[in-house]
């Protein structure tokens, strides 16, 4: 039989396997216009197909031209529906190969090239760009448009028909046919695709608004500017649809602004706007097909709306005659007809004799796949090679070799039990355009049994949908007894202490053990040389992991390595060439546990990042704690990932890349971010001690993190850090530049609270000499480094120079500042300090009590600033001998940090 076109109509798939284009439309009348131009209907010969567990999508399938189609109808408009969409169908249908997203969209009037587009036209999106994503300050909005904030570019394959069909002759083959199909929609009345007339195709100037959002252009009387366009000159015929090629803006939001879309498309060179193609991208291979049904301005309707989609499916059939599929589905069958006629033989390997039952997990699978019979797929996922150490017997018990050749031999297969070793790479299961994955030779009877072992959750869920079942590292128990087993010289069983300290630096790893125990076996040394050896570099470490073990119950030698395992794993997720890889080296950057998740980079959005997060959990390489708020990594994948990255030569690279990002998300000191940046800095304090310290781009970095260290009471970290970023500043710039002014405040600073009075005064007074030639009396900077002067000389007893010094920084900020202000009460507080260090205590008190009255107005009871003020107002009424007032404050105070202390302790 052949299809409508004249080609050979393909077999209904036997399998959800068998479809590898996926389209996907947002709108009930855009998915119409698709299934009208289906050749074949498969729902409609046959039973419907099922879906995977937990997939919510509706589908609709058949057949267009050669290929086997699945429709994806979208329950909502937008980019995190389209997400979920794309990721449910790659899970019901995993051969998808590609996805068209069709449907209508706004345009830009006039290509960069100024070529017209016009209502009807369909654009084929060569790139989508997220125009929305970016940060939102007070007078704009800044697009974050970095390499790694950005959508990649389609694949080789789809670069390819799209350069082709941009060429003369395919283009216009590709209207011809757009056409025709578009007569073929015309004799559904329902879908009422009829060309709406010149007259309703109307392009206002881009400044001309639409004033009443509820009515129509007709009913309100527009009649603004009209732009003239010579496709719609008076007297020609109605025009045909045109296709385009160019970039399309994917947001989450209608564009309804003529004016905001010429600044866009100015900016970014787009030619259409569209709510779908983002969510799509990441998730399949895809291409966007878009019709224009308005001008993306607010004068939009909906009277174009049919018309659009109409051709736009059209469009899309075209588009899929100039799409190759990877082979035939006759091919397919007669290959797969042959291959299941082969004999498959399996030797198992031989009896691991140092095999440490866990009980558990073997009587959960033998329930899972033997006893409760509901899964016929199973998948057990692991960290490196958990799964390895596993070592199931209830498989030993099955002949597999026998009941494989049965099921291959005959349609009757009887009982059988198939196990899929190490299938730890998505292609593997999948397949590529060239060759067909194992999931597509995977037998379906409700007698057989398959077990997939992987440490890649993504191939885990794909197998298995929710029947996956999650093997973590060893108890301490069954580590110490698989070690018990590993050594020759049982006389090293004896020291318990070291062998308790080996086992908790490799974290309990099956893998990682058998290799300590085999280095220790053919070298003949002691576990406590072993863990000398374990103490020395990082790449050394790396080395003894590296290290291979010959094992018969293994494929090959280098399975025994357990760094090398994971580094495959990470190679694997480099070439996927998504946000994982990314996420991977970022993290091999900064400390491996207590990781908050809004410290990552979110390149995109967040369903990239939460989907990147998803990956490296899903190859246990990373961990959440409750809340799902804060990561962990593995700290010896933590390790392997440094020297990976090292290896592939980007490591300093990287490094500037996170630094760079920390700095752009770092917070200030405030009392108010404390919990934030206490956060922040194990994290911060990591990258800035890598590669030999702070650089000259570090340096606003390391100042942050220097005054954190200061405000969390760190003072000779501070010390340590600032007197690096200070001497870095000294070099690079001149002595009046503000940051190496600001950082040596800061040191200053630091140097008087660790007790270093002497070296805070001499810093100080090259500060406010520079910033007193520099900056005008009032300038913030000027007076804040002479009150730091004041109390640097107040620490150093030199008294009448700091009452003096604070008397003008006071005088002149209270007549510039608000009496609330706190620089103004600062100031106030440290004269009242100088006050009476100088004898002079009735001023100190009178000032004093000023200063603790407006902050009682300002500050909470637990603000540390209202605190000291009152703790050194209850000071000074102690030695003027005024107890009754200085124990009322002293019961506040305490009632106050009580409660300060309880919630510190709650945090």
């Amino acid at each position: 039989m052949t299809t409508p076109n004249g080609e050979a109509r393909p077999s209904r798939p036997t399998t959800r396997r068998g479809f590898e284009i996926a389209i996907i439309c947002a709108l009930t009348l855009e998915a119409d216009a698709v299934d009208a131009l289906f050749d074949v209907h498969w729902d409609d010969d046959g039973s419907p197909y099922d879906k995977a567990e937990g997939d919510t999508n509706a589908y609709s399938t058949g057949a267009i031209g050669r290929h086997h189609v699945v429709l994806a109808h979208m329950s909502g408009m937008g980019n995190a529906n389209a997400a979920a969409v794309a990721a449910n169908c790659r899970a019901s249908f995993p051969n998808i190969k590609l996805a068209l997203v069709v449907g209508v969209c706004g345009v830009v009037p006039f290509s960069p090239t100024g070529e017209e587009i016009v209502l009807s036209d369909v654009i084929i999106g060569d790139g989508v760009i997220q125009y929305d994503l970016g940060r939102r300050l007070p007078d704009r909005f800044v697009r974050k448009d970095t390499l790694l904030d950005s959508l990649g570019r389609p694949n080789v394959e789809i670069r390819g028909v799209l350069a082709k069909l941009k060429g003369i002759r395919l283009r216009k083959q590709l209207i011809s046919n757009m056409n025709n199909y578009m007569d073929v929609l015309r004799t559904e009345p329902l879908l009422q695709a009829e060309y709406p007339g010149t007259d309703n195709d109307m392009l206002f100037e881009a400044a001309y608004r639409h004033t009443e959002d509820r009515q129509s252009c007709e009913r309100l009387g527009c009649n603004g500017g009209l732009v003239p366009r010579s496709r719609l000159g008076a007297g020609q015929a109605d025009p045909q649809p045109s296709v385009h090629f160019g970039l399309i803006a994917s947001g989450n939001s209608v564009m309804k602004s003529g004016e905001d879309r010429d600044a866009i498309a100015k900016a970014e060179g787009v030619i259409a706007f569209e709510m779908e193609g983002t969510g799509v991208w990441d998730s399949i291979p895809c291409v966007v097909i878009k019709s224009a049904c308005d001008y993306a301005n607010s004068h939009k309707n909906k009277v174009w709306q049919r018309y659009a989609a109409a051709t736009a499916a059209a469009c899309a059939k075209a588009f899929l005659r100039h799409w190759v599929p990877s082979s035939s589905a006759h091919a397919v069958a007669e290959k797969s007809d042959r291959e299941g006629r082969q004999s498959v033989h399996h030797i198992p390997f031989p009896k691991n004799r140092h095999f440490v039952e866990r009980t558990d997990i073997i009587e959960k699978l033998r329930r899972m796949l033997f006893e409760e019979s509901k899964d016929q797929q199973v998948a057990l996922v692991g960290l490196g090679e958990l799964v390895k150490k596993l070592n199931l017997r209830c498989a030993r018990d099955e002949d597999a070799k026998e009941s494989v050749q049965r099921y291959l031999s005959s349609e009757d297969a009887g009982s059988w039990f198939l196990v899929l070793d190490n299938v730890d790479d998505v292609e593997i299961l999948d397949g590529t355009s060239q060759q067909q994955g194992i999931y597509h030779f995977l037998p379906e009877h409700d007698n057989g049994r398959v077990l997939v072992t992987t440490r890649s959750q993504e191939v885990a869920v794909g197998v298995a949908g929710r029947a996956v079942v999650r093997l973590h590292e060893m108890s301490s128990e069954e580590a110490t007894s698989f070690l018990e087993k590993s050594l020759i010289r049982k006389d090293q069983l004896q020291d318990t202490k070291s062998m308790v300290r080996l086992l908790e630096m490799l974290t309990y790893l099956p893998l990682a053990i058998a290799q300590a125990s085999a280095y220790i076996n053919i070298n003949d040394i002691t576990i406590r040389d072993y863990i000398r050896l374990f103490q020395k570099t990082d790449g050394d470490i790396v080395k003894l992991l590296g290290t291979k073990v010959r094992d018969r119950t293994h494929y090959d030698v280098s399975q025994g390595a357990v760094a090398t395992t994971w580094m495959i794993s990470f190679d694997q997720i480099r070439q996927k060439g998504d946000e994982a890889a990314t996420l991977l080296s970022f993290i091999a950057c900064i400390e491996p546990k207590a990781i908050p998740r809004s410290l990552l980079p979110c390149a995109r959005a967040e369903q990239q990042l939460t989907s990147a997060v998803g990956t490296l959990c899903g190859y246990g390489f990373l961990s959440r704690r409750k809340g799902n708020e804060v990561l962990d990594m593995h700290s010896l994948v933590h390790l392997t990932t440094q020297v990976w990255i090292e290896g592939q030569g980007v490591a300093e690279t990287i490094r500037k890349s996170v630094a760079s990002h920390l700095m752009e998300i770092f917070p200030s000191d405030d009392w108010e971010n404390r919990e934030l940046w206490r956060k922040y800095l194990p994290h911060t304090l990591r990258i800035l001690g890598a590669s030999g310290g702070v650089g000259v781009e570090d340096c606003q970095l390391g100042y942050w993190a220097g005054r954190c260290l200061y405000a969390d009471g760190r003072m000779q970290e501070a010390v340590k850090l600032l007197e690096h970023v200070v001497a870095i500043e000294e070099e690079a710039l001149a002595e009046d530049h503000p940051d190496r002014l600001a950082s040596q405040h800061a040191l200053a600073g630091a140097y008087e609270a660790n007790g270093q009075i002497k070296e805070a005064v001499k810093l100080l007074e090259r500060v406010v000499a520079i910033r007193e030639e520099a900056l005008a009396e009032d300038h913030p900077d000027r007076l804040a480094s002479q009150h730091a002067l004041a109390g640097a000389y107040e620490a150093n007893g030199q008294i009448k120079e700091a009452v003096k010094l604070l008397e003008r920084v006071v005088a002149i900020r209270e007549e510039a500042l608000a009496e609330d202000h706190p620089d103004r009460l600062a100031s106030q507080h440290g004269l009242a300090r100088a006050y009476q260090a100088n004898g002079q205590v009735e001023e100190a008190i009178g000032l004093l009590e000023y200063v603790v009255q407006i902050k009682a107005r300002t500050f909470s009871e637990s603000h540390p600033s209202r605190l000291v003020s009152e703790d050194l107002l209850r000071y000074f009424w102690i030695f003027n001998n005024t107890y009754n007032c200085a124990f009322a404050l002293v019961f506040k105070a305490f009632l106050a940090v009580v409660n300060w202390l309880q919630f510190a302790s709650l945090d």
